[in-house]
């Protein structure tokens, strides 16, 4: 591993899926197992622990590292986390399953065993306390607060054995890289200097804007797209990653884009999942994460740079992988062209100041968009997609919070 790039978080990658005949080993071993099937957000945890993307983690937090996490950043073992990462059982089931005893966990989509857990831990959390520190509200409107308290009541933990991706690099190809292959290709290209740029939309020209900012102090950018799930009426990922392969292939040069995808479902937590975000790339090889406006955050539980002052209320040993913060950002029409709030003088009149909720709001209702708001070869795919879809799969998109203004 080359010493130009940041060294993982906890200081070396650790996956957790497993291989050769240890794999076929446990694979037979899993089918004599009591199973258990996960969720969607911990199918997503789980393949993010096999690819080391979680690295240093082991397996699913006990409940000193549940309350640590929540209350001070940190695990019982000191490491610092900013979310937790836990399995929840409800509680029948896990009156059935003891301490010390093995578990197949489940994927829910296919029914086949993702991974082996050794439980050494069965505990109840108060979800409320989750959802106010890590979420900073208990609004059952919020879909990460509406996640957590949606779960089964028992949580169990215990280090993990992985056994599959869960079909996400058959789903999506080359585009689905682990953090060896980032940090393999970052290091073919010659890149010491990497800005992670995160995504859950397709990228408009003030995303695209934010990545040629962090090319210009950076050698590259590591566009890294969500391949989990979503909210109901946002682009599905094969859309998006579309969308932004064209916008790569035609207004990037060659050789500062890499895209890549992770699978792990949106918790839409504002500034804990900034830093999670910038944890997780850390592994990935990348020595910033770009954080925008409202990064990761939904409606208006956030303020808009919130997830900018998080980083400067984390202690300074606590991530290697540093934040580019850069302000809100448009197209001006009397500065001609893409600017930020810190460099345009201009008043809103004179601002298109549109989210990505916006763009979705014109897009499921045909209006037309502004050409300085997207390119027009990102419209043609989106509208393409916009148009396949029948009346029964639309969402009505509503407006709230910044991406109202």
């Amino acid at each position: 591993m080359s010493a130009t790039l940041v060294p993982p978080h906890g200081g070396a990658l650790k996956p957790l899926l497993l291989d050769g005949d240890a794999l076929q080993t446990e694979r037979l071993r899993a089918q004599s197992l009591p199973r258990v099937k996960v969720s969607s957000r911990e199918k997503g945890d789980l393949i993010m622990l096999g690819i080391g993307g979680f690295s240093p983690l082991d397996g699913f937090m006990t409940h000193a590292d549940w309350k640590g996490v929540c209350d001070d950043y940190r695990m019982a073992d000191g490491t610092f986390w900013p979310i937790p990462i836990t399995l929840s059982i409800d509680a029948p089931t896990g009156r059935d399953i003891r301490v010390g005893s093995d578990i197949a966990l489940i994927d829910p989509d296919t029914g086949a065993p993702l991974a082996t857990m050794r439980v050494t831990e069965k505990y109840a959390i108060e979800k409320a306390r989750e959802c106010s520190t890590v979420f900073r509200t208990t609004d059952v409107e919020h879909p990460g607060v509406k996640m957590v308290m949606q779960q089964p009541e028992m949580n169990l933990a215990g280090p993990v054995k992985v056994l599959s991706d869960g079909g996400f690099k058959a789903k999506y190809g080359a585009l689905f890289m682990t953090p060896a292959e980032t940090r393999a290709e970052f290091e073919r290209l010659g890149w010491s200097r990497v800005a992670a740029f995160q995504t859950r939309n397709p990228m408009h020209r003030s995303h695209e804007y934010l990545a040629k900012v962090a090319i210009e102090v950076c050698d590259g950018v590591l566009v890294h797209s969500l391949l989990g799930n979503l909210k109901p009426g946002d682009i599905p990922a094969d859309v998006r990653t579309q969308a932004i392969a064209v916008l790569i292939d035609k207004y990037f040069r060659a050789g500062t884009v890499v895209q890549g995808g992770y699978p792990l479902d949106m918790r839409y937590g504002g500034p804990r999942e900034a830093l999670l975000h910038a944890l997780f790339r850390q592994n990935y090889g990348c020595s910033h994460q770009i954080v925008g406006r409202d990064h990761a955050g939904v409606g208006s539980y956030y303020g808009p740079f919130d997830a900018h002052r998080i980083f400067d209320e984390i202690p300074t040993d606590a991530l290697v992988t540093q934040p580019l913060k850069i302000d809100w950002t448009f197209w001006c029409y009397r500065c001609e062209g893409m600017a930020s709030a810190r460099t345009c003088p201009h008043d809103d009149v004179d601002r298109l100041l549109v989210s990505g909720t916006k763009l979705r709001k014109w897009l499921s209702e045909g209006s037309p968009v502004p050409p300085e708001f997207s390119r027009p070869e990102v419209l043609k795919i989106l509208g393409e997609y916009y148009a396949s879809l029948d009346e029964s799969e639309k969402v009505e998109v509503k407006l709230a919070g910044h991406s109202a203004r």
